[in-house]
C-alpha cells in the first residue's frame, strides 16, 4: 500500500524544481474581494510552470518512461499549484483538512481528476506538506493536459495532523475526498478557472481502495453533484477480511506496518473492542500504539515489528480469529470498511500487478468478477504482468492517465 518511485527519476525532479523557481509567483491581486465559501478555508500558491517548462520536463521523463509520450502529446497548458485547507467532518465534528490542487493555466473548461495516494505514515510526506515528493510532482504535471488535479492529504495529515489518521476507514475517507472536491469548486470561483463538472477518480493501494469507496458513494449519494466519468482504482485491499486471511496464511509478510496501521486506526473507534494484545504478541502489542505518530516511515516501523507471522500475531488470533467471539468487533470493522461490488454504470478499470505479494491481485480479480455478477458491463480487471506492489505504481498511474485522456478526446 505504500507508494515509492525509483531513484531513476531523481534527476528529472531536481530539474523540474530548478525551472519552477523561475516562474512568476505574483500573478494575482491579493486585494481582490473574494466570495464567501462553505468548504474552502484558505489557499496558498506554491509555484507555477510555464508551458515551455512543462514540455521540457516531459522531454526528460519520456526518456525514462516511454509510455508517458501519450501524456506529453496532450500538453497544452502551464500549471499553477495551490495548497488548500477546507472544512470536513469526522464523527460528527467539524475538522480542518487540506490538500494540493494543480490547475491548468489559460483558456478552457476543465474536468477534475482526484488522485487518492497510497499508505503514508509520515506527516512530512502529505501532498500539501511535501509537494516536491516525486509522485506528487508527476501528478502535478498531468494538469498540463487540461485536468484540475486534486490530491487530498486525508485526515491525520497536513492541517489535521494533530489527530490520528483513520486508515482504511470508509466513512471518513469518503467525506474527506468529497469535501475537498467541493472546496476545489469554490477555489475555481475565487481564482477564475472554469470547471466542466466532469470527474475522474484514480488511486493506488490505499488510494485504490479509497477510489472505489468514493466511486460507490458518489454513485449512490452524490450523482447529482458530480458527473463521474471514469474510475481507475489500482492494487487496493478492497476485501479487508480476505487480505487479513491472506496475511495470516503466510509464514512471513514483508510489510507488517500495514496491518499495525490498520489495527491501530480501528482501535480509536468505539466499535472496536478487541484488545490489541489479543491480536499481537509482545513486544509488538505495546509498541504499535506508539509507532504511528507521524514521525516514522514505513521502513522504520517495519524495523520495529516482525515479518514472521507466528512472532507478530498471537496463536489464538492466527487460528481462531473467525470463530473466537473476542474478535467479532474486529471482523465487523473489516467487513464494514470493505467494498461490496454493485451494478455500476461508470466505466471502471481495476489495475493490479500480478506479482504483488503485499495486496494479492486476486483481490482485484475477485471484485471485478463480483461486479460482473451484479450486472456491471463496463468493469475490467487490468493485470500488469510480473509487476509487484511497489513497481506497479508508475505503470498503473500511466495507464489510468492515458485512459482518461482517451475519454476526453
Amino acid at each position: 500500500m505504500q507508494i515509492q518511485i525509483k531513484n531513476l527519476l531523481r534527476g528529472v525532479i531536481i530539474f523540474l524544481l530548478v525551472i519552477s523557481f523561475s516562474a512568476c509567483h505574483n500573478l494575482f491581486n491579493n486585494e481582490e474581494e473574494e466570495p464567501e465559501t462553505t468548504y474552502l478555508v484558505g489557499y496558498e500558491m506554491v509555484r507555477s510552470y510555464l508551458p515551455v517548462m512543462v514540455e521540457t520536463m516531459f522531454d526528460q521523463m519520456v526518456k525514462l518512461y516511454p509510455e508517458m509520450a501519450v501524456v506529453q502529446e496532450r500538453v497544452k497548458h502551464g500549471i499553477i499549484i495551490y495548497k488548500i485547507s477546507y472544512k470536513t467532518t469526522f464523527n460528527g465534528e467539524s475538522k480542518l483538512a487540506s490538500g494540493l490542487v494543480c490547475v491548468p493555466t489559460g483558456e478552457g473548461s476543465f474536468p477534475i481528476m482526484s488522485y487518492q495516494n497510497g499508505t503514508n505514515t509520515l506527516h512530512s510526506n502529505a501532498p500539501s506538506v511535501n509537494p516536491n515528493y516525486e509522485l506528487y510532482l508527476l501528478l502535478e504535471a498531468v494538469a498540463s493536459t487540461g485536468f484540475v488535479v486534486s490530491l487530498p492529504d486525508y485526515l491525520g495529515f497536513g492541517a489535521s495532523d494533530n489527530m490520528f489518521h483513520p486508515y482504511l476507514h470508509k466513512e471518513s475517507t469518503v467525506q474527506t475526498v468529497v469535501d475537498m472536491l467541493r472546496a476545489v469548486d469554490e477555489l475555481a470561483d475565487i481564482r477564475n478557472f472554469s470547471l466542466n463538472k466532469d470527474l475522474y477518480l484514480a488511486g493506488y493501494s490505499q488510494g485504490g481502495w479509497a477510489t472505489l469507496q468514493v466511486q460507490k458513494a458518489i454513485e449512490e449519494n452524490y450523482s447529482g453533484e458530480f458527473n463521474l466519468k471514469a474510475s481507475a482504482p489500482g492494487a487496493g485491499p478492497y476485501d479487508l477480511n480476505f487480505v487479513n486471511q491472506y496475511i495470516l496464511g503466510q509464514s512471513t509478510y514483508p510489510m507488517p506496518y500495514f496491518v499495525g496501521y490498520m489495527f491501530d486506526s480501528y482501535s480509536h473507534f468505539e466499535e472496536m473492542t478487541t484488545p490489541i494484545e489479543e491480536i499481537f504478541n509482545e513486544p509488538y502489542a505495546a509498541k504499535i500504539p506508539t509507532l504511528y505518530d507521524g514521525t516514522k516511515s514505513g521502513v522504520e516501523i517495519n524495523a520495529e515489528l516482525s515479518t514472521n507471522i507466528s512472532e507478530l500475531f498471537t496463536e489464538n488470533y492466527r487460528t481462531n480469529f473467525n470463530t473466537d467471539e473476542s474478535y467479532s468487533s474486529l471482523i465487523t470493522m473489516l467487513e464494514a470498511n470493505s467494498i461490496e461490488a454493485w451494478n455500476t454504470s461508470v466505466p471502471t478499470k481495476i489495475i493490479h500487478g500480478t506479482a504483488d505479494t503485499f495486496v494479492p491481485a486476486q483481490v482485484s480479480n475477485s471484485i471485478q468478477q463480483d461486479f460482473v455478477s451484479k450486472g456491471a458491463q463496463n468493469v475490467e480487471f487490468i493485470p500488469i504482468p510480473n509487476v509487484d506492489h511497489i513497481d506497479g505504481i508508475v505503470p498503473a498511474g500511466l495507464y489510468s492517465i492515458g485512459w482518461f485522456l482517451e475519454l476526453t478526446e
